[in-house]
């Protein structure tokens, strides 16, 4: 009978998507493992591949129909020998968008130990669909030991989940309602007739503005923030900076202050590490990398790519990383694996002249820290007051997690890997 395709929940928190754009029509004749659409979520646009061989018998959902909830038919597959009229009794059969889905693309796991790296050689000779493919790089899963059963043994999607453990997902019940109160028909109504003798245009809001709001008020209603403040002086780092970029240019490395920052909180975290820690409920998550989140501004939200591992991996490396991510994060281009995770977070707005602020958590994390813009100040040295450029730091610590003194060492570790920036090679 004719296969229902589904709206796919692409990550654990997605609820609906914007089906962005159709890449086939209806008619064609597609194989198991080719790309037939791209989905955008809050945070990304994903590629959709067909689970099985057939023709696209009908499109059911139209591009850039926004607010389709998971598991709704958004196509219908017709198998050999089966024509337009199975098509109604398809999508009649499907299951309702409120049952619950089950997953086109499993949440981001740890890579299977068991399972080695191919060389490049072994990799060039395999079949698998270009999906698969990126799954097995973010998972670190060896695509030799695993058998397709895809059209002469191209190894699709679906293979790939057999082999990765199931992460368990939250009912319905343990997450939170953090939906603002205002968003009710009744108040929109009070607060649009509060300016019904002004002119104002209305935005609805997209996915990612949806998600954001969520889970700032979430952060903001549940988690006990507090604040550390230190100055740190840039003066030798900048010069530094200065110094390896000069050595640096014939390979057209650029390194940022915000690379050396990167760099500095993953050793502080190595320092204290009962600082790497997030907030799971009834205990904490003590991990032993350094998982650096940064945040990068989008159109219309912003976005925190994970760089894992930070504290191993060279400056230009994390400079190379950062500008990837960051780049592929405005195309919401973007892997769940890449932006979901992590310890610890940086929002730096010093590039754009902020001096100070004070940063919302990012949960479950346990920390974030907030970067404002190195400006010369007179400071006191020796009885002797000269120039210095002075960068303001302010860490919004969750108090479940780290206690004030505890804090206190971390941001005075991440001041001291700042002031001493040649030790940061080492």
């Amino acid at each position: 009978m004719p296969v229902n395709i589904l709206m796919p929940a692409l990550s654990p928190t997605m609820e609906e998507g914007t089906l962005a754009k159709w890449l086939v029509k209806a008619g064609d004749e597609v194989r198991s493992g080719d790309v037939i659409a791209e989905i955008e979520t809050d945070k990304a646009t994903m590629e959709v591949e067909a689970v099985e061989d057939g023709t696209i018998g009908q499109l059911a959902v139209a591009d850039g129909t926004e607010g389709v909830k998971i598991n709704t038919v958004i196509a219908v597959l017709l198998e050999d020998g089966e024509t337009e009229a199975d098509l109604d009794a398809a999508i009649d059969a499907a299951p309702s968008p409120s049952a619950t889905a089950s997953a086109e693309m499993p949440p981001p796991v740890p890579p299977a130990p068991a399972l080695s790296s191919a060389t490049k050689e072994e990799t060039a000779r395999i079949f698998a669909s270009p999906l698969a493919r990126r799954i097995a790089k973010d998972r670190g899963l060896d695509l030799s030991s695993i058998k397709g059963t895809g059209p002469k043994g191209r190894i699709v999607k679906s293979d790939l989940e057999e082999v990765m453990p199931a992460v368990p997902q939250p009912s319905p019940a343990e997450i939170p309602d953090t939906t603002p109160s205002l968003t009710s028909d009744t108040a929109l109504d009070k607060i649009k007739a509060l300016y019904v003798d002004r002119k104002f245009e209305e935005v609805a809001l997209d996915g990612m503005r949806k998600t954001i709001a969520a889970r700032l008020t979430e952060a903001k209603q549940t988690i006990p923030h507090f604040y550390l403040r230190r100055e740190v002086e840039l003066d030798a780092l900048l010069a530094f900076r200065a110094d390896l970029n000069a050595q640096l240019s014939a390979r057209g490395v650029k390194l940022s202050v915000n690379d050396f920052i990167i760099k500095a909180c993953a050793l502080a975290l190595q320092d204290v590490p009962d600082c790497n820690a997030a907030w799971a409920r009834d205990r904490l998550l003590r991990f032993s990398a350094s998982d650096v989140s940064v945040a990068v501004a989008i159109d219309g939200g912003l976005i925190t790519p994970v760089i894992r591992d930070a504290e191993t991996k060279t400056i230009s490396a994390i400079s190379t990383e950062m500008k990837d991510l960051a780049a592929r994060a405005r195309d919401r281009k973007l892997s769940p694996s890449e932006y979901q995770g992590g310890a610890f977070s940086i929002s730096n707005l010093g590039m754009m002249g902020i001096e100070n602020f004070d940063a919302v958590i990012n949960p479950p994390q346990g920390a974030i820290l907030a970067v404002g813009a190195g400006k010369s100040k007179p400071v006191v040295r020796d009885d002797d007051i000269t120039i210095a450029t002075i960068m303001s730091l302010t860490l919004s610590v969750d108090h479940r997690v780290i206690d004030g003194a505890l804090g206190a060492e971390f941001l005075a570790a991440i001041k001291h890997h700042i002031e001493n920036p040649v030790a940061l090679l080492a």
